[in-house]
């Protein structure tokens, strides 16, 4: 007669079998990281990548690419894919270009009708309050080459007829405070400025950009994450018919917080956390929201350093919190990954899949910055970052210029987070 232990270890066999037979990496216990370039490094500048996995198990990664930021009119947005158990990724292809104008910070996920969309800004006037908000969608992108697009729209913000008057309260409070560190007068400025920022309609409707991934709410509501270089603060678009229409969130005023990235507690609260370009201290910063993202707390910071680069957090499935970052006050040349187990109030482990050394500082950092990450199907993590080589390891390209930048790929897995950095 078979025991009750010998019929659950033949379960377990039995289990493992099956996800073996489904494709499954290594276990879930087994600690895992792998990494490579995207591309070979070059010296043309790549930045800002997104990163999403297809219905049919393939990656799929963006990012812009030229030869600088707003102020280069050669700037377009690229992908690469990389197939389901594949190493390798595809030759890179284009997946917008305006002409005459740089395509920058590209966003991109998979709606509800499983359906791909591509948001990103054009530049008009080289200045990043001039972008304009654009977006493709397509439902045929699971074939080699780029998607096929079937609609290529502006995506209008226009914020609400109260959010001048949303503004000027929040200035009126910020200015009750304390005074920020900063240069005597600097504060006053800043609070003039998006004051009459905010009673200027073109100022408000233009200028407002991607970063983080989209959101989708329970299924139904999409939430686009926006923030603004002009008013250096954060804005949410929202649909409720599947982006047919838009409108607004109340604005995320606070001291330079910018490029939200949504998380969602299990009392439905949404929470906003955000890349710090105000005064020290440097935090991420935060905002919440408990009305399905049309209105936000006061933003505060956070007890998690934030040099003023990206950061983007993530819900897993397991419910714990995922919060990729620049893990520093000042530089980009440390990336880490933090995992919590009571929804963002502290972060239990932490491990690095970028972390420069005092010597490599001294003769000049590398820069590992704006991480896009998903949890596939499987479970495992994928996240995609700008990769600008540290100094002394540069070398010339075959064009003879110094090849610095690539978009790197790293697949990994909670249980290589929660072993911590090893020395």
């Amino acid at each position: 007669m078979k025991t009750a232990s010998y019929w659950l270890l033949i379960s377990c066999l039995m289990a493992q079998l099956c996800r073996a037979a489904a494709g499954s990496p290594a276990s879930q216990e087994t600690p895992f990281l792998e990494s490579e370039l995207i591309f070979p490094l070059e010296h043309w500048h790549n930045h800002a990548s997104c990163i999403v996995e297809c219905p049919n198990g393939s990656l799929l990664v963006c990012w812009y690419h030229g030869s600088g930021e707003r102020t280069a009119d050669d700037v377009v947005v690229l992908g690469a894919r990389q197939q389901k158990h594949a190493r390798q990724w595809t030759v890179p292809f284009l997946m917008a270009d305006t002409p005459g104008y740089p395509d920058t910070n590209p966003a991109m996920f998979i709606d509800p009708q499983k359906r791909l969309w591509l948001l990103w800004s054009t530049i008009l006037a080289n200045r990043w309050e001039t972008a304009l908000l654009k977006y493709r969608i397509s439902s045929d992108y699971q074939k080699a080459g780029p998607p096929r697009w079937g609609a290529s729209e502006v995506l209008h913000v226009t914020p609400g007829t109260n959010f001048q008057t949303s503004v000027n309260a929040a200035l009126d409070e910020m200015a009750a405070t304390p005074r920020p560190a900063g240069e005597p007068g600097e504060f006053d400025t800043w609070i003039n400025k998006n004051r009459a920022r905010a009673a200027d309609k073109l100022s408000c409707r233009l200028g407002w950009m991607t970063r983080a991934h989209p959101y989708i709410l329970d299924g139904k509501r999409l939430i686009v994450p926006l923030y603004s270089d002009g008013f250096d603060f954060s804005l949410m678009s929202l649909s409720d018919d599947c982006g047919r229409s838009w409108f607004t969130s109340t604005p995320l005023v606070g001291f330079g917080n910018v490029q939200p990235s949504l998380a969602r507690k299990q009392d439905g609260t949404l929470v906003a956390f955000m890349r710090d370009n105000g005064p020290a201290p440097h935090r991420i910063q935060l905002s919440t929201s408990n009305d399905r993202g049309e209105t936000w707390s006061r933003v505060i910071d956070s007890d998690r350093p934030d040099p003023g680069a990206g950061v983007e957090v993530l819900v897993l499935k397991d419910g714990l919190w995922l919060l990729i970052n620049n893990d520093l006050e000042e530089g980009r040349h440390s990336l880490g990954v933090s995992l919590s187990e009571d929804e963002g109030k502290t972060w239990k482990w932490t491990r690095h899949l970028e972390r420069d050394t005092e010597a490599d500082i001294k003769t000049g950092a590398g820069s590992y910055h704006y991480p896009s990450i998903i949890q596939a199907r499987d479970g495992t993590l994928h996240a995609s970052y700008s990769f600008h080589q540290k100094k002394s390891d540069t070398r010339l390209g075959p064009d003879g210029k110094p090849a610095t930048e690539s978009i790197k790929h790293a697949h990994f897995n909670e249980a290589w987070i929660r072993q911590g950095d090893l020395q």
